[in-house]
């Protein structure tokens, strides 16, 4: 029990193991490929020798997090609560006709993915015998493809469809396949850029790439250097990141990223195992060994609104107090015995701000910030979806696994999310320092992947080529976050698209059952429809939208539609009317909304194109104001 406390170790069996490190595997060529350097992987060893010994001097007990191993169909029926789909099987288990409207938004990998957990829960469903309601999978998807054809085409759902051939080639021509043991190119030489494509399904993607493609995918050899390094492309609709969404559109998102994730993986042949953590008793105050959850709620009774953990804040503050640039940042280790001290005194002193932050010398904060990471009760990538992320490393191509990447941040729970966030933009401050801190990107993340992935590895009774291709595997994953943390924490459009065209259906179901209640009651039809129809289009003219700014000095505007007007603009046409007093926004603290028609809320960036924007969604309302806490 003790040595699993002492490394962050996650078991995944029932009965606690007891965690060994692993020494440093042989050098074999054959293994690493012809691009990994031992050098290389030697800060990887290294980082968790000095883990072992700061482990030595914390001796507190801890239980465990057990991983519950999943009885057969179990997986699968949690799936697809989570995919939000629970209505479909069980004792919830209603009328199908409420899955219709999200099922006919999938894509076809997408059913295919939800069709095969189905068919799963209802055969485990039949053998239990179970007296509740078991969906016939063909019944579920016999009505979809029904609804698909009968629908009508209108115009709304035509400016929602996605072109899927429009990137198709530009991103598969490129050979960007790297190995799953492969690392880092060489940071000396510039990589082309090339544009991921966020328009198109990714697990479509990889079907066409698989269809359209007769040539076996081969491992990329010779020089990393020519691997492009990819951009995020430019949208006139505005690309939408996390955090821009109404909490009830970024429900959808989730249940889509899931089914999505899964379908990707299914595509691949991988197999996607979520874990479930048994319930187990922590500690409900302090600073180490707390879940994030709880260490929110006791922050936030200190500082309103806080959504990272106010030791975490403290230790980066702490860190860059001394500077960026000493050499050897986060990899050089501080003493084992002082780390033991100082984490004592900050748990009696940290919230009665008594403690000497003077004291703290850079390393020991780096330390204990990895420490912070390593004791957290449950891992920083959550026990549910951390063997997702070692997975990623077994992706056939680069693209792949920044896309499963993207959408694991996506379902990562917010807490995990908003601190891993502030984790990557630090590490990016001290790697934009690597001339003098000596701290590549390469560097950063062989030191940062013990922390976070290491909790099953070491417990796993693996040869040591695996244990080497792990190490190899998790710190290109390590690398890969780092480097793409803007691209990683964007809400891909497809799946914007679906939850516009989701939110479209819903509003007609509602609208044919209005109409039907209201007949029921003998009102006059046409008045309603003809109120309906006229509600957005009051007071506007054609190729005009009013802008409203509820806490600006100039509260409406009537905005002239142009190709070239962006939300930018719109907010500067306001900005510029606050003077003195009254100024009471600057840029930066005021956005332009999306509010209504298909979609609930959704905050612009600057570089959306209105008209653009107008076409995909007429019946929007455009609303000025600052973003929620």
């Amino acid at each position: 029990m003790e040595s699993s406390r002492r490394y962050g170790q996650y078991t995944m069996n029932q009965e606690s193991t007891t965690t060994r490190v692993m020494e440093k595997p042989p050098f074999d060529r054959s293994i690493s490929q012809d691009s990994l350097d031992e050098l290389s992987m030697e800060d990887y060893w290294i980082e968790l020798e000095n883990i072992k010994k700061s482990s030595e001097n914390r001796q507190e007990d801890q239980e465990v997090v057990v991983v519950k191993e999943p009885d057969e169909g179990e997986l699968e029926e949690e799936w697809l609560k989570e995919a939000g789909l629970s209505n479909l099987f069980g004792e919830s288990a209603g009328d199908p006709q409420e899955s219709m409207v999200f099922l006919s938004t999938l894509t076809r990998t997408q059913a295919a993915a939800v069709q095969k957990r189905v068919e799963t829960v209802s055969q485990t469903l039949r053998k239990k015998n179970k007296q509740y309601q078991i969906p016939d999978v063909r019944d579920i998807f016999a009505q979809q493809r029904e609804s698909k054809e009968t629908a009508p085409d209108d115009t709304e759902s035509q400016s929602l469809r996605t072109n899927e051939n429009k990137y198709q080639g530009r991103d598969d021509q490129t050979s960007n396949l790297v190995g799953e043991e492969k690392l880092i190119p060489p940071e000396e030489t510039p990589a082309p850029e090339t544009d991921i494509n966020l328009e198109v399904s990714f697990a479509e993607q990889a079907l066409n790439q698989k269809e359209s493609s007769k040539e076996k995918i081969q491992k990329s050899k010779g020089n990393d250097a020519t691997l492009p390094s990819f951009r995020l492309p430019k949208d006139k609709t505005g690309t939408t990141r996390i955090g821009d969404l109404a909490p009830q559109d970024m429900k959808k998102v989730c249940h889509l990223a899931l089914i999505e994730l899964t379908a990707l993986y299914d595509v691949l042949g991988i197999e996607l195992k979520q874990q479930k953590a048994v319930k187990i008793k922590t500690r409900d105050s302090g600073l180490f060994c707390i879940p994030l959850t709880v260490l929110l709620e006791q922050d936030q009774r200190k500082v309103l609104g806080t959504r990272i953990p106010l030791i975490f804040q403290k230790l980066i503050s702490r860190i860059e107090e001394g500077g960026l640039e000493t050499e050897g940042l986060l990899r050089i280790p501080g003493a084992a015995i002082r780390i033991k001290n100082l984490c004592q005194e900050l748990e009696a002193k940290f919230y009665e701000g008594t403690f000497n932050w003077e004291s703290v010398k850079q390393h020991d904060a780096a330390s204990l910030l990895k420490l912070f990471i390593r004791e957290l009760p449950q891992p920083l990538l959550s026990v549910e979806y951390l063997k997702a992320f070692q997975a990623v490393q077994t992706l056939p191509t680069k693209k792949q696994q920044l896309q499963a990447l993207n959408l694991l941040v996506i379902l990562l729970p917010d807490a995990n999310r908003d601190t891993l966030k502030a984790l990557l933009e630090f590490l990016q401050r001290v790697i934009d320092n690597k001339e003098k801190n000596k701290m590549t990107v390469m560097n950063v993340a062989m030191v940062m992947a013990p922390n976070l992935f290491m909790c099953h590895a070491l417990g796993l009774k693996s040869s040591e080529q695996r244990e080497f291709v792990m190490a190899a595997g998790t710190a290109n994953t390590m690398h890969l976050l780092i480097k793409y943390q803007k691209l990683l924490w964007t809400i891909p459009k497809f799946i914007v698209n679906q939850v516009r065209k989701q939110n479209t259906e819903n509003h007609k179901k509602d609208k044919r059952a209005m109409k039907k209640l209201l007949k029921k009651m003998a009102y006059d039809r046409e008045k309603y429809e003809k109120q309906d129809k006229s509600t957005n289009d009051a007071d506007v003219p054609q190729g005009v939208i009013r802008v409203q700014a509820p806490h600006l000095s100039k509260v409406s505007m009537a905005i002239q539609l142009t190709e070239e007007l962006k939300a930018s603009d719109v907010l500067a046409r306001f900005l510029s009317q606050e003077s003195g007093v009254a100024q009471t926004f600057k840029k930066g603290e005021v956005f332009l909304y999306e509010i209504g028609g298909n979609i609930g809320e959704r905050c612009l960036d600057d570089d959306t194109y209105m008209k653009d924007l107008y076409q995909l969604n007429p019946n929007a309302e455009w609303v000025i104001k600052s973003k929620p806490l």
